[in-house]
C-alpha cells in the first residue's frame, strides 16, 4: 500500500509488475487486474426523509383533564369567560361555552357551530361568526399547529416542511343536549371554580381543542 499526496493505493513498482506477474497470473497466482487494482473512493450520499407528526383525538377521552400543549400534544383557544354561579352541572357548562363562542342568549338559544370554520348558524338559519371572549379562526388554529409541527420536528432533529400543517377535530364530542347542541368534534375542556360560601355554586369557563398533523424532513447522509 503506498501512500501519497493523492491518497493511497495498492500496487506495485515497474520491476515488481514483471517479476511478480510473468504475463496474465504469474507468480502470485493473480492477475494484473487485481494487483494493480485502486481502491473505489467512498461516495457521500445523502437522502431527504419525510415523516408525519402529529396527534390522534383517540389518545383524549372526553374526561381528560384541562391540559393542552406540547406534554399533551393538543392545540387549544385560550380560555373564556367565566360563567356566572350557577347551581346545575350542565347549565354552568353550556353558559361556559356559550361564552367561549360569543353566543348570547344562554336561556333560549339554538345554534350549531362548525368546527373547523367556526361559523355559527341558528337552526332557524341565522348565520354570523363567533365574537366571543375565546374565539379562534381557522387561521389561528393553522398557526398554532405549524408553531407546534416546527417544535416537534426540531425535537426529532428534523425540519418542518412549510405549508403542511393542518388542524383537525378536537379531542371530544361534547355538545350538550337537546336545544344547547352547537356542534360535533369541538374539543371541550371545562374549568370549575366553587363559590366561595356557597358549596352548591359554581362557575365554569371552556376553551375548544384541536388535533393536528403536519410534515417533517430530515436529511439523512452514508458512505455509498
Amino acid at each position: 500500500v503506498y501512500w501519497g499526496e493523492r491518497g493511497s493505493f495498492r500496487g506495485f513498482i515497474a520491476a515488481q509488475e514483471g517479476w511478480l506477474t510473468e504475463g496474465e497470473s504469474g507468480i502470485t497466482g493473480q492477475s494484473i487486474v487485481v494487483i494493480f487494482e485502486f481502491p473505489k473512493e467512498e461516495r457521500r450520499v445523502k437522502r431527504v426523509k419525510r415523516f408525519q407528526v402529529g396527534t390522534d383525538a383517540a389518545r383524549f377521552p372526553e374526561d381528560a383533564v384541562a391540559s393542552c400543549g406540547e406534554n399533551r400534544g393538543l392545540i387549544c383557544s385560550d380560555w373564556g369567560g367565566w360563567s356566572s354561579y350557577l347551581v346545575s352541572v350542565f347549565t354552568r357548562q353550556r353558559a361556559a361555552r356559550y361564552i367561549q363562542s360569543g353566543i348570547s342568549g344562554l336561556s333560549s338559544t339554538d345554534w350549531d357551530m362548525d368546527w373547523r370554520t367556526s361559523a355559527l348558524t341558528r337552526r332557524s338559519g341565522q348565520t354570523r361568526t363567533p365574537a366571543g371572549i375565546g374565539s379562534i379562526t381557522p387561521a389561528q388554529w393553522t398557526a398554532q399547529a405549524e408553531a407546534t409541527a416546527d417544535r416537534a420536528c426540531r425535537a426529532r432533529g428534523a425540519r418542518y416542511v412549510a405549508g403542511s400543517a393542518d388542524f383537525g377535530r378536537g379531542h371530544n364530542n361534547d355538545t350538550g343536549a337537546n336545544n344547547q347542541w352547537h356542534g360535533d368534534n369541538l374539543g371541550w375542556f371545562f374549568d370549575n371554580e366553587q363559590h366561595s360560601t356557597n358549596m352548591n355554586s359554581y362557575r365554569a369557563r371552556a376553551r375548544q381543542s384541536r388535533t393536528w398533523t403536519a410534515t417533517c424532513k430530515k436529511t439523512v447522509r452514508r458512505n455509498r
